[in-house]
């Protein structure tokens, strides 16, 4: 993997060199500095001891708050389903009530 390959971002004092094409750059860049901040504020709030609790505290966070968001997503395209079907029941009633052949 060449130089230019790699990303070096720091998480909770820590430098991590790490292979990412060019078009992630900016997303891993973000990813890391989002990563570094929960734990941050995991590690300040005193209630976990050690950077390993710490970041799987960080990991449990983010991916409760993740999964919580797709559920909300799954609900909202539910919903959305089933207002174009109640749409497409309107329209095919109103063209069965439709006298002009």
């Amino acid at each position: 993997m060449t130089q230019s390959n790699t990303v070096t971002v720091h998480i909770l004092d820590k430098e991590y060199c790490i292979a990412c094409p060019q078009d992630e750059r900016a997303n891993l860049e973000s990813a890391a500095r989002y990563l570094d901040g929960k734990m941050r504020e995991i590690r300040t709030s005193g209630k976990v001891i050690g950077a390993d609790r710490v970041a799987v505290m960080a990991a449990l966070n983010i991916t409760h708050d993740l999964l919580h968001k797709q559920q909300r997503l799954d609900q909202d395209a539910s919903s959305t389903r089933q207002q174009v079907r109640d749409l497409l029941d309107r329209v095919d009633h109103a063209l069965a009530d439709d006298p002009t052949p």
